[in-house]
Parts: C-alpha cells; structure tokens; sequence
C-alpha cells in the first residue's frame, strides 16, 4: 500500500480516496465495500488483496480527471466521466427514501466508482519522459495542493504505475471514497 496526501484550500481532507484495480465490477465491490456488496467492509483492502494507493484530497471526478485530461491532450471537460457502482445508482438512486427499519447504503460514508478504461490506457501509456512535464501541468491545478512539485511527480507514478498493473492484469480502475 502506498499514500500519497493532498491538500485543497490549505486543509488536509477529511475524505479518503482508495484507488485499486479489479478484474470485474463484482470484484471491486467485495473487496472495496464487502462480500456482496452488503455493506462497509470489515477488512482493508489489504486484507482483500488488493493492489491499491490512498490518495488523500485527490477525487477522480476532478483532481484525477484533470491529470488524465492533461494526459489527453484535452479540456478537462471533455474527459469522460468516472462510473458509480456502489451504492448501486438503480437500486438506490441518490436522495432515495429508505424505507422504514432499512438504512440506505448512502449513509454508510463510502462510495466506489469505476473509473474509464480510457483512463487507465491513458496513464498506462504516459512515457517515462513526458512524466515530469505531466506532473508540473497538474502540480499548478487550483484543487489540490502537493507539498512541492516532487509529491506531484510521486503521485503521476503512482497512478501511472496502477494502470499499468491493471492493464496487464486485464483489469480496471476503482476508487473507494470514505468520508
């Protein structure tokens, strides 16, 4: 397990962000919230095998999203968008009532989305070279802040690395959100 802190607004986030790469969906949900996909896990994703990073302050739908537009080539707008499997979005929509003496999964604090594949063969295919010029264009992005542009470089291979493995395992993407 590796970790990597970011900083938003000054303030270390009270969020975490686990990335980690999985053959299936299925297999993503059991490690990241349990067996099943009942509720929270009882084990670290350690304990569940998987290869994964903690990411501190770095959600996918943004800080990610921008490394991976400027991956691209492309507006940050134009980046395809991470994928919510858990809690499932048609069995639970979000704002869903729960129905008396059941708690909705949305109370639980975590989140898990599958991220593009397109994300992962983008960053798999980060040269070596082009990884600093990759790292200072993210190092000057306004949500996060790393403690120098080394932390940044630190975080790119780390995410390039993940994809990598997740390519080569035939895998893809997940980030586990905790609040």
């Amino acid at each position: 397990m590796y970790s990597v802190a970011a900083q938003a607004d000054g303030e270390l986030m009270g969020v975490l962000y686990d990335y980690f790469h999985a053959a299936d969906r299925a297999t993503a949900v059991d490690r990241a919230i349990g067996p099943g996909g009942g509720g929270p896990a009882a084990r670290s994703l350690d304990e569940a095998g998987a290869d994964w990073f903690d990411a501190k302050g770095m959600d996918p739908n943004v800080v990610l999203g921008k490394l991976v537009g400027f991956a691209q080539g492309i507006p940050f707008g134009s980046v395809a968008e991470p994928e919510m499997v858990w809690p499932d979005p048609v069995a639970w929509p979000y704002g869903r009532q729960a129905p008396p003496g059941v708690s909705s999964p949305w109370e639980a604090g975590l989140v898990l989305q599958e991220l593009p594949d397109g994300w992962r063969d983008t960053l798999a295919a980060v040269d070596e070279e082009a990884l600093p010029m990759l790292a200072l264009q993210w190092y000057d992005i306004e949500e996060v802040r790393f403690a120098d542009f080394l932390d940044a470089q630190a975080a790119v291979r780390l995410f390039v690395g993940l994809a990598r493995r997740a390519g080569a395992a035939g895998g893809s993407l997940y980030c586990r959100c905790t609040v």
